[in-house]
C-alpha cells in the first residue's frame, strides 16, 4: 500500500474499516442468517418448531426493530401471524407487523401504549404457540412499562437521572428491571406457557443477556437491593421520586416480588441467541485493514470507563508502538469496541464518542508521526447531537487555533466536543444507522517525521 502512512492516507483508511464495521453489524443481514425456514421447519438458536402446531408472533424493540421485523417477515412468510415492532423513528406498518415509535434513551407515553400493547399480544399465546423476540439497542427505553404503584414520570425521571450520573448500561438496566413489568425476564413470563426464541443484536460490552435491552426473555440475577445501591453509588437515592425508592426498599425487605430469577420453569421454553455484537463488527473492521495490507491488533472489544480518559490511554498505546514498535511496527492498526461513558458538567452538544476523539485530539498534539484516531456509534447517534462520532489526527489542534477555536480542553469542560469538531470538519455523520452494537475505536499511525512516508 504505497504512502499508507500519509495522514491523507490514513484517514482514507480509517473511513473503509470503519465502514466495514458497520456493515457487519446489518440487522436485516443478521436476522436472514439466523432465521430460516426449512422443509416446514423453523430453525433459530438451536430451536426447532413445526409448521402448524400454533401461531407464530413477533415483537421487536430497539433502535433496529424495524429491519430486523421486515427480515424476519422474509424469513417466515405466511407464517407469521402478526407482530408489534417498536423503534426511535416513523416508520410505516410492515406486511404484518405493526410498527410504533417511542422516544429514546428516556421513555415516553408512546413507548407506555406499545409496551401495553404487547402485553395484551402475549397474553393470548397458548403453549402450542412461538414468540419470536428480536432486541436492539434502546429496547430498555423504548418499552416503559412501570411496575405497580410506579408512573411513568418516576421512570422518566430516574432514567434521566442515572444518564447525567454517567450510570454504565449494566447499573442503568438494573435499575432499569426493578422499574418495570416487562424487564429482566418479564416478557418471558407474561408470554409463558408459549415457546419463546429471541435473537439479538447487542449493545452491551461483553454481551450480558440480562443487561442486553433489560433482558424481558432471560433470567435477572440483579436484585432490588442491587438497584438501591446502583442509586447509592451514583448519589441518587434522595433525588429519585419518592414513589421510586419506596417500591425498590419494599422490594429489598422482600414485600415486592422479585423479577424471575436463573432455574425457574418459565426459561426452560426459552432460547437466546446473540447475532450481532461489537466483537462481530471488530473482527470485521480487522480484516478490511489486513486487507489493505495492515497488521491490526484488537486491543479489547470491552472498552470502557470514561471516555476521554480512555482516550489519553489509547493514544499512550499507540505513541508506544510508534516508539517502540511493540506491540505493533509502523504503521501501526489499533481496534478497540465497546461503550464508555461521559459523566455531563456542562451543558453542551456531544457524546462519547466525540469527547473520545476531543480528547485524542489533545493528546495527539505533538505525536512523532502522522496518526489518525476515530471514534463512532454505529448506531448513528452520539448523545444529544446529529453525529455519531469523531475522526482527528495529529494536525487538530494546530488547525482549531488557526481557526480561532478554544483549545481542546474548553470544550471538553463544557461537554460541547460537537462544536470543536463541527468547524474542522471532523464529525462522522451518518445518520440513524438502522443498528446498535456499541461504539468502535481506530487508531492509526504512520512512520515517524523525518521519515520518508
Amino acid at each position: 500500500m504505497s504512502g499508507r502512512g500519509s495522514r491523507t492516507r490514513l484517514r482514507r483508511a480509517a473511513r473503509e474499516i470503519l465502514g466495514e464495521a458497520l456493515r457487519a453489524a446489518d440487522p436485516s443481514r443478521l436476522v436472514e442468517k439466523h432465521l430460516r425456514v426449512r422443509r416446514g421447519v423453523l430453525e433459530a438458536a438451536g430451536l426447532r418448531f413445526a409448521a402448524g402446531r400454533g401461531r407464530v408472533l413477533l415483537v421487536a424493540a430497539g433502535k433496529a426493530a424495524v429491519p430486523m421485523a421486515r427480515a424476519a417477515e422474509r424469513a417466515l412468510g405466511p407464517w407469521l401471524s402478526g407482530g408489534v415492532a417498536v423503534t426511535s423513528v416513523e416508520a410505516p406498518d410492515l406486511e404484518r407487523v405493526l410498527v410504533r415509535s417511542a422516544s429514546h434513551p428516556v421513555p415516553d407515553s408512546r413507548g407506555l401504549a406499545a409496551a401495553r400493547e404487547i402485553e395484551d399480544l402475549v397474553s393470548e399465546l397458548g403453549r402450542d404457540d412461538l414468540l419470536i423476540v428480536l432486541l436492539s439497542g434502546g429496547a430498555s427505553a423504548l418499552l416503559p412499562a412501570p411496575a405497580e404503584g410506579l408512573t411513568l414520570d418516576d421512570k422518566q425521571c430516574t432514567t434521566s437521572g442515572l444518564l447525567r450520573g454517567g450510570a454504565t448500561i449494566h447499573e442503568l438496566n438494573s435499575v432499569r428491571k426493578h422499574l418495570s413489568r416487562l424487564k429482566g425476564g418479564g416478557l418471558a413470563r407474561a408470554a409463558a406457557p408459549a415457546r419463546v426464541l429471541t435473537l439479538v443484536l447487542s449493545d452491551v460490552v461483553g454481551d450480558d443477556l440480562s443487561t442486553i435491552a433489560s433482558g424481558p426473555t432471560v433470567p435477572d440475577p440483579t436484585t432490588h437491593a442491587d438497584a438501591l445501591a446502583v442509586l447509592a453509588h451514583r448519589g441518587l437515592l434522595g433525588e429519585v421520586p419518592r414513589a421510586v425508592r419506596a417500591h425498590l426498599e419494599a422490594g429489598a425487605r422482600g414485600e415486592v416480588p422479585e423479577t424471575p430469577k436463573p432455574g425457574e420453569r418459565i426459561f426452560r421454553r426459552v432460547a437466546t441467541q446473540v447475532i450481532g455484537s461489537t466483537r462481530l463488527s471488530v473482527a470485521a473492521a480487522a480484516r478490511e485493514a489486513r486487507r489493505q495490507g495492515l497488521r491490526p491488533i484488537v486491543l479489547t472489544t470491552r472498552l470502557e470507563g470514561e471516555a476521554r480518559e480512555a482516550a489519553r490511554v489509547l493514544v499512550a498505546i499507540l505513541r508506544e508502538a510508534v516508539e517502540t514498535a511493540h506491540p505493533s511496527a509502523r504503521p501501526v492498526c489499533l481496534l478497540a469496541g465497546g461503550e464508555t461513558t461521559v459523566t455531563v458538567v456542562g451543558s453542551g452538544q456531544g457524546g462519547r464518542n466525540q469527547e473520545m476523539a476531543v480528547s485524542a485530539a489533545e493528546a495527539l498534539a505533538g505525536f512523532p508521526a502522522p496518526a489518525v484516531v476515530a471514534s463512532f456509534g454505529t448506531d448513528g447517534i452520539d448523545g444529544m447531537s446529529d453525529a455519531a462520532g469523531g475522526v482527528v489526527d495529529d494536525r487538530t489542534t494546530t488547525r482549531a487555533a488557526a481557526l480561532g477555536l478554544a483549545p481542546p480542553r474548553a470544550f471538553l469542560a463544557a461537554n460541547d466536543t460537537r462544536n470543536f469538531l463541527g468547524p474542522l470538519g471532523d464529525l462522522i455523520v451518518t445518520g440513524p444507522t438502522g443498528t446498535n452494537v456499541c461504539d468502535v475505536v481506530l487508531l492509526l499511525a504512520g512512520r515517524s517525521r523525518g521519515r520518508r512516508l
